[in-house]
This record gives structure tokens, C-alpha cells and sequence, in this order.
């Protein structure tokens, strides 16, 4: 029988748990099982801009992602054959020379804001997961990130949040729940829904065995 992955996808706004509750999935299984790919590798690439620009770019509008590289990458991973996924710096919006080898495994989990946006790409989803957690927290999650993590100021956290970030959550992301097999309070948190999936992961790892 030929090997293929299932595919799990995660969405939820900024900063609601969503690599959390990934990572928690990830924690029991052994390489080669089960692997985590995140959306933002796939912000397309705008080296052909300037800087001015490229700050101007609306990142969280669903044309702001490669979904045609993505939907290929999947297809590919399914098939059982390797890809090359991009790596992005945030800090100039651009993609670098380096890329990052995934291998065929398992279970293939996709997490990101707008992971069941696309529907081509959700057709291909065996179980579809949306992570809902209150603005505040996800507002205060993604400052800290911002600020730690891509070397943003504080100031341009909140500009971007409020011109794009909240708007777009409303537009695009949060209506993405009707689309959820399942939808998750408080991401990682949630112990009783993380165990749930978990345990369905190991049902599907179990029958592919068998």
C-alpha cells in the first residue's frame, strides 16, 4: 500500500496558541510520525520592493501568502517525497537563500493564522482545528513576540495592530471557524482538547501500521 500523510491544519488568530497546541501534539511521537510546518514560511517573497514598500504590505490579508507553493509542498509531502521550505526574515520581509528540508512523515501538522483559509488547501485537511483565545491575550502574546523574537518596537506593533492585524482577524480569520472540525479554547492550554487530538493522532498512526 502506497505511504501518505495525514494532514492536520491549525488556524486562530495572533498569539492564541496556536504553535503551543502544535508543539503539544508533537511532544509524544517519535521523528519521522509527525511534523509541524508553519504558515508564515510562507510569506511571499517582496525583495523585488523597497523598504518603504515592503513596511507598507498588508501581512495579514490572505494575498500576502504563497498559497500555490504551499498547496504544492503538501501534495508533494503526501506523495512521500521531500520538499524545500522557505525561510523567511521578518525583519526585511524578504526570503533567504537557505531553505529548510522537510521528509515525508506521518502526520503532517499546517498552523498558522490563516491555515484554513485557502480552500483548495482544505480539501486536502483531514482534521481542521481553529484555536480561539481572548483579544487581550492574543494582543499581549504577539507584542511580546514581536518585540523578542523579529526585533519590532513596541509603537510599531501597536500601528500595525490596529491598521491590519484586528481588521483583518475580523475579515478573514475569524470567519474561518465555520470551517473547524473542532474549535479550541485557549490553545496549549486546553489539556482536555490536546489530549483529544492526540489521542486521534495515535488511532491514525496505529491503523497506518496496521
Amino acid at each position: 500500500m502506497k505511504q501518505s500523510s495525514i494532514l492536520i491544519g491549525i488556524a486562530g488568530g495572533t498569539g492564541s496558541g496556536k504553535t503551543s497546541i502544535a508543539q503539544e501534539f508533537v511532544k509524544e511521537f517519535t521523528t519521522g510520525e509527525v511534523a509541524v510546518i508553519q504558515l508564515d514560511s510562507y510569506y511571499k517573497d517582496l525583495s523585488h520592493m523597497s523598504m518603504e514598500e515592503r513596511n507598507e504590505q498588508n501581512f495579514d490579508h490572505p494575498d500576502a501568502m504563497d498559497f500555490e507553493l504551499l498547496r504544492n509542498h503538501l501534495s508533494k509531502l503526501n506523495q512521500w517525497e521531500n520538499v524545500e521550505i522557505p525561510r523567511y526574515d521578518f525583519s526585511t520581509h524578504t526570503r533567504l537563500d537557505e531553505s529548510v528540508t522537510i521528509t515525508p512523515h506521518h502526520v503532517l501538522v499546517l498552523e498558522g493564522i490563516l491555515a484554513l483559509w485557502d480552500a483548495r488547501l482544505r480539501e486536502l485537511m483531514d482534521i481542521k482545528l481553529f484555536v480561539e483565545t481572548p483579544d487581550d491575550i492574543r494582543f499581549i502574546r504577539r507584542l511580546t513576540r514581536d518585540r523578542e523574537e523579529r526585533e519590532r518596537t513596541t509603537q510599531s506593533v501597536i500601528d500595525q495592530y490596529l491598521h491590519t492585524v484586528r481588521p483583518m482577524h475580523e475579515q478573514f480569520v475569524e470567519p474561518m471557524k465555520v470551517h473547524a472540525d473542532l474549535i479550541i479554547p485557549e490553545g496549549g492550554h486546553n489539556e482536555v482538547a490536546v489530549d483529544l487530538i492526540r489521542t486521534k493522532i495515535k488511532s491514525i498512526l496505529q491503523m497506518q501500521r496496521n
